[in-house]
């Protein structure tokens, strides 16, 4: 061990110059028998809607009523994809007060709120929400 240690301090500043220039430099797609830069696309903004799907405050509901409140709830999902407004949505994996996300395409915060509000689980009390401002690159999004 102790003969490796001075071996470890000598290769170490090597390590470390080589991943620095590495990051430093171009990617590089290969074509055949050629290799071009990848041309990096310009970042676009794009403001869009972070909604947080919180626990509400009426989650005593039986299971049949709480069957058609998540039926409604998925119906809802549904047709703000289809119009275009919502980008993203799904639930969070664990039981806990975040209940899941919806990310949407809106102008303002109050368009945002308005669709939320369409929502049979936030109409219901079963879920409540935050609405926040967020951008990300036009060229971020999901495909």
């Amino acid at each position: 061990m102790k003969k490796l240690l001075p071996v470890i301090v000598l290769l170490l500043p090597l390590a470390l110059f080589a991943q620095s220039n590495v990051l430093k430099s171009e990617p590089v797609r290969k074509t055949e028998g050629a290799t071009k830069p990848i041309q990096q696309e310009k970042f676009e903004p794009i403001n869009l809607f972070f909604v947080m799907l919180i626990k509400g405050p009426n989650r005593t509901h039986d299971s049949l009523t709480a069957a058609k409140i998540q039926e409604g709830h998925m119906a809802n999902i549904t047709k703000l994809a289809n119009s275009g407004k919502l980008i993203v949505a799904g639930p969070f994996m664990e039981d806990a007060n975040w209940r899941g996300i919806f990310i949407l395409k809106c102008a303002t915060k109050e368009e945002a709120e308005a669709l939320v509000k369409t929502d049979p689980a936030i109409v219901s009390g079963r879920l409540t929400y935050e609405v926040q401002p967020w951008m990300t690159g036009k060229n971020c999004l999901f495909k």
